[in-house]
């Protein structure tokens, strides 16, 4: 038995236990072909994509297409799912839309990892705003920054068996 106040450590560590999620892979590491979570060419980049892209299959983000979620590690193949932790996620606002990124690996990212996916997303916000200029799609575009797994999937909503896509083009 505990004193007061103090907890059992197994509870205290499965309490703070990153959750586990299924992630279906969208954009391999290493490719410039970006696709919308239903497959549809989105745009191809001059750079190419840093991280596994792909989402939760069975979750909506804040702008009604599915979870966004990137995989740190080996290159995976478009289509491939994988059961993975995850340590945080990257809001980002596009177009006006915010739109969180589960940040995704079998290890916690180191803290020089982390760095490098806000800043990858500071300068993606900054393109992605002059593509949507150039698209004459208007809002706002920003890296809004980083937050905990769990305050991203408490924001984020089961999917529907009506649901048929993203609600807007993007």
């Amino acid at each position: 038995m505990n004193p007061p106040g103090r907890s059992d450590p197994d509870t205290q560590q499965a309490a703070s236990a990153p959750p586990e999620l299924e992630v279906i892979i969208e954009i391999p590491r290493g490719s410039f072909i970006k696709r919308g979570s239903a497959g549809q060419l989105d745009f191809i980049s001059p750079l190419p994509c840093p991280f596994n892209y792909g989402s939760v299959p069975d979750l909506l983000g804040l702008e009604g297409d599915l979870l966004d979620a990137l995989v740190l590690g080996p290159r995976l193949a478009q289509g491939t799912r994988v059961r993975v932790k995850a340590w945080g996620a990257v809001t980002l606002t596009d177009r006006g839309m915010q739109d969180d990124k589960l940040v995704c690996s079998v290890q916690p990212p180191s803290a020089s990892t982390r760095d490098f996916i806000l800043r990858f997303f500071h300068r993606y916000a900054k393109c992605k705003g002059l593509l949507n200029f150039f698209r004459r799609q208007p809002g706002r575009n920003a890296c809004e920054g980083w937050c905990e797994a769990g305050v991203a999937l408490r924001r984020a909503r089961p999917k529907p068996g009506t649901w048929k896509g993203a609600p807007v083009d993007f």
